[in-house]
C-alpha cells in the first residue's frame, strides 16, 4: 500500500515537472517569434530605404529627343519606253517677187555650182535592243551611287511633297547619260534634284543591237517619300 502511495507521489511531481517544461518552452517560442517579426520588419525597411537611395542617384534627366529619321528615297529598276516625236516643224513662206522694168540695167550673172554638202546624220536612238544598257558595277552599285548623292529638297519636305518622278535619258553608245528630261513630276524641287542626280551619275554599259553599241533611250522613275509616311 505504501508502495503505491509512493509511486503516484512520484507521478505527481513528474507531471508538474514536464508541465513547467512545457509552458517554459512555449515562452520561448513565443519570445523567438516577436524577435524574428521585429528583425524581418527591420531588414525590409532597410532594403526599402535602399531602393529608395539607388531609384534617386540613377535618376536620369530628360534628353533631347533624336532628330527624325532621314527621308526615304526608292528607285526602280530603269525602263525602256517609246516617246513620240512631238517636234512640228512648220513651213516657212519667203515672198520672192520682184518686179522688173526696162529701166532696170540687169548684169551677167555667173552661176557657181557648189558641191552638195554631206547631209549630217542624225544617230538614231533605240527604244528596244538587244542588250540593255547598264551602270558599270550594276544596278546596286548605281541605287547605291543614288542614295549617297541624292538629297530630299526642302521645300518638298516642308510640303510633305512626295511621289514619283519620271526622268527620260539616253545612254550613248560610249555608256554617257545625255539628253536628260523630267517626263513627268511632283514639283517642290523634286524635279530638278532627280533630273541633277541622272546628269551627274557614272557612266553605263552601253546597249547594243547586233552586236555594235547603240543610243538607247530609257526612262527611270524616281520615288521621292518621307520618313515614316
Amino acid at each position: 500500500m505504501q508502495w503505491k502511495q509512493h509511486r503516484a507521489d512520484k507521478n505527481r511531481r513528474q507531471s508538474r515537472m514536464f508541465f513547467f517544461v512545457g509552458l517554459a518552452l512555449a515562452l520561448a517560442g513565443v519570445n523567438l517569434a516577436f524577435e524574428w517579426k521585429v528583425e524581418d520588419q527591420a531588414i525590409v525597411e532597410e532594403w526599402v530605404l535602399e531602393q529608395a537611395e539607388f531609384e534617386e542617384v540613377f535618376d536620369i534627366p530628360q534628353t533631347n529627343q533624336p532628330p527624325p529619321p532621314p527621308p526615304v528615297l526608292t528607285i526602280q529598276q530603269p525602263i525602256v519606253v517609246e516617246v513620240p516625236d512631238e517636234v512640228v516643224l512648220e513651213e516657212v513662206h519667203v515672198d520672192m517677187d520682184v518686179e522688173v522694168t526696162e529701166d532696170m540695167v540687169v548684169a551677167e550673172m555667173e552661176f557657181v555650182v557648189d558641191e552638195e554638202p554631206e547631209e549630217e546624220v542624225a544617230e538614231e536612238i533605240f527604244l528596244v535592243v538587244e542588250e540593255k544598257p547598264e551602270p558599270v558595277g550594276g544596278i546596286a552599285a548605281f541605287y547605291q551611287y543614288v542614295s549617297d548623292n541624292i538629297k530630299y529638297p526642302r521645300e518638298a519636305s516642308v510640303n510633305n511633297v512626295q511621289g514619283r518622278v519620271f526622268v527620260q535619258f539616253v545612254v550613248n553608245k560610249l555608256g554617257e547619260i545625255s539628253e536628260v528630261t523630267v517626263v513627268k513630276g511632283i514639283g517642290g524641287g523634286c524635279d530638278e534634284e532627280a533630273a541633277r542626280i541622272l546628269e551627274e551619275a557614272p557612266d553605263w554599259k552601253p546597249g547594243k543591237q547586233r552586236g555594235q553599241a547603240v543610243n538607247v533611250r530609257m526612262v527611270l522613275p524616281i520615288t521621292f517619300m518621307l520618313a515614316g509616311q
